[in-house]
């Protein structure tokens, strides 16, 4: 057997340096990977969050609207709402009993 030289020995270092660089290179492709889909998954669920509050609101809103519709329609109108809304006048008393 050859004994090996300082050449090989230092190639064999830098190789097994080379490996660990690669695995930890590889880790953090691997977390970057991860944090990204996490990102992309909160952006996801605050876009469908908001989605449904904007739905809510709309709902709130058409009722609301539908409500006063049936308001206004409930009430009389033309001159039967004008007759409705005045007030009683004071009393006049054209003959007075004998």
């Amino acid at each position: 057997m050859s004994k090996p030289s300082l050449s090989a020995l230092a190639i064999a270092s830098k190789r097994e340096e080379l490996a660990k660089v690669k695995a930890e290179l590889k880790e953090l492709i691997a977390m970057r990977k991860n944090m990204r889909v996490q990102v992309a998954a909160q952006k996801a669920a605050a876009k469908e969050a908001k989605a449904a509050e904007r739905a809510e609101k709309k709902a709130a809103r058409i009722a609301k609207l539908e409500a006063k519709l049936l308001a206004l329609k409930a009430k009389p109108v033309g001159t039967k709402a004008i007759k409705a809304n005045r007030k009683p006048s004071k009393v006049t008393i054209l003959k007075k009993a004998a």
